[in-house]
């Protein structure tokens, strides 16, 4: 940078030399800024102009600047102060160089964008603004140092996966039923389905996608029906209930999907949920393919004997693409695999069976950590910490697993009490005597607590929680 400004400043000076006339006129001096940006890494920064040749008396620069998501006073401040909209920078004779300095009052938080640009509008001496008369000062991003945020899972029937950021605060509501399979962005060839909606897929020994299918009624999710046919709970993704897709097409088998259920279409008593009692999504058959680096689909409604087709390409900045069977397109679900850390929505799990078995069911208000985009999490008694107690010396990093499940259905329970008549009941709560660390996927590391999960009327599927970071 020092080069190009030296090299800027000789060929004004050469075009200044060249225009003078023989008769000594005084030679306008050249000012521009040092640099044309700079990412505030302190609260406190030295903004340098240079000229090209000591001042040949006192003066001032007059400054205009432009501000992004930010305002004096507020998010930063000047010396000299910014005083009419304009900023003046003093100096003095003889000097090749002045610095105002730059103040900075708020952080910008993940993924905010705010800058202010200044530029040289003026000089009270006879001077040439050379072509480095602007500087752009970027706030330098910040994780969050916490928030209390209500995920909008829309009620009891928990029509949104809401997917959150801890370090912006922002969070991402989509409806469970937009989408239908994940295709896996890594180098592996893996295929998710809805982990929502109570879907099943089960591989049949045909290859050929337009051969009829037919509906199976062992493909179920609620205490019944195989763990094999749904992806692991806990988020590996070597063991999808649709195998690995082959470079060999012949190895790649039809699979019926069992499509799940909508959510409830009437509100469910008070206190219930209502995640998966809506109509049911109907069946599909599917044969994936690769097609290079990407995927090939074949799909169909399984008594077809004709087939649609689709290319899903692998996109690095995310952990799957998604893709809507009902649409016929893919569909934009989760956030970037690095711009999200937990998400609350309903989910299939497993659950013991009275043979002493395990079975697929369906979890509402279930929460999941971003294991595949690197966040972790694990759980902390208040018999152990106290919430308000617990700093970043008291984490345990080997208690950080790869379980996507590590908050779960674990912040939740029930409560007892009693009714107008005296008999016995029970009520949906948050659960006070814990809370979780959560390990995001830049490093940043927060204390999560959820303070609720039904409303002021005690329905289901309005959480809420707050949390802070660890320093």
């Amino acid at each position: 940078m020092k080069k190009n400004f030296i090299l800027i400043l000789s060929f004004v000076l050469l075009a200044i030399g060249a225009c003078s006339s023989d008769d000594e006129a005084v030679q306008a001096n050249v000012v521009a800024f040092a640099a044309t940006s700079v990412n505030l890494s302190a609260e406190t920064t030295p903004i340098e102009i240079k000229f090209a040749s000591p001042t040949a008396s006192a003066g001032s620069l007059t400054l205009t600047y432009t501000e992004t998501a930010v305002a004096s006073g507020t998010d930063y401040s000047t010396t000299p102060a910014i005083a009419a909209g304009k900023l003046i920078v003093p100096f003095d004779q003889n000097v090749s160089s002045v610095t105002f300095t730059f103040k900075k009052l708020k952080e910008a938080i993940e993924g905010e964008v705010k800058n202010v640009v200044f530029t040289i509008s003026s000089a009270s001496i006879n001077a040439v603004i050379s072509e480095n008369k602007s500087i752009q000062v970027n706030f330098n991003e910040t994780a969050s140092l916490g928030n209390a945020l209500a995920p909008e899972v829309g009620g009891p029937t928990e029509p949104n996966q809401v997917f959150v950021d801890l370090s912006s605060g922002k969070m991402t509501a989509v409806p469970r039923v937009s989408w239908d399979l994940g295709f896996y962005s890594g180098t592996d060839f893996r295929v998710i389905i809805n982990h929502t909606v109570k879907m099943t897929a089960k591989q049949t020994t045909s290859v050929n996608i337009d051969e009829v299918q037919a509906e199976d009624a062992t493909m179920l999710v609620n205490g019944e029906g195989s763990t094999t046919q749904i992806d692991d709970p806990a988020g590996d993704i070597t063991k999808t209930a649709i195998a690995v897709i082959s470079a060999t097409d012949a190895e790649n088998k039809v699979y019926v999907i069992n499509m799940g259920s909508n959510p409830g279409t009437v509100a469910p008593k008070v206190g219930s949920e209502g995640t998966g009692t809506g109509p049911s999504r109907g069946w599909k058959k599917v044969r994936i393919l690769r097609s290079g680096n990407d995927y090939k689909v074949q799909y169909a409604d399984i008594a077809a004997t004709t087939h649609d087709e689709i290319i899903v390409t692998k996109n690095a900045a995310y952990n799957f693409t998604f893709l809507s069977l009902l649409d016929k397109k893919t569909v934009s679900v989760e956030p970037q695999k690095a711009q999200w850390d937990i998400s609350f929505t309903s989910f299939t799990n497993t659950t013991g069976t009275q043979s002493g078995g395990i079975a697929p069911y369906n979890f509402a208000d279930f929460i999941l950590n971003n294991v595949k985009g690197g966040a972790r999490a694990y759980q902390v008694l208040t018999t152990a910490f106290a919430y308000d107690a617990f700093t970043l010396a008291n984490v345990e990093s080997a208690k950080f697993t790869d379980d996507q499940r590590n908050i779960g259905s674990n912040w939740r329970g029930t409560v007892g009490g009693t009714d107008a008549n005296g008999n016995p009941t029970s009520g949906f709560a948050a659960r006070s005597d814990r809370f979780y660390v959560v390990k995001d996927p830049a490093g940043n590391v927060y204390k999560v607590r959820f303070t609720a999960g039904v409303n002021a009327a005690g329905e289901r599927g309005y959480p809420t929680f707050q949390y802070a970071i660890l320093k």
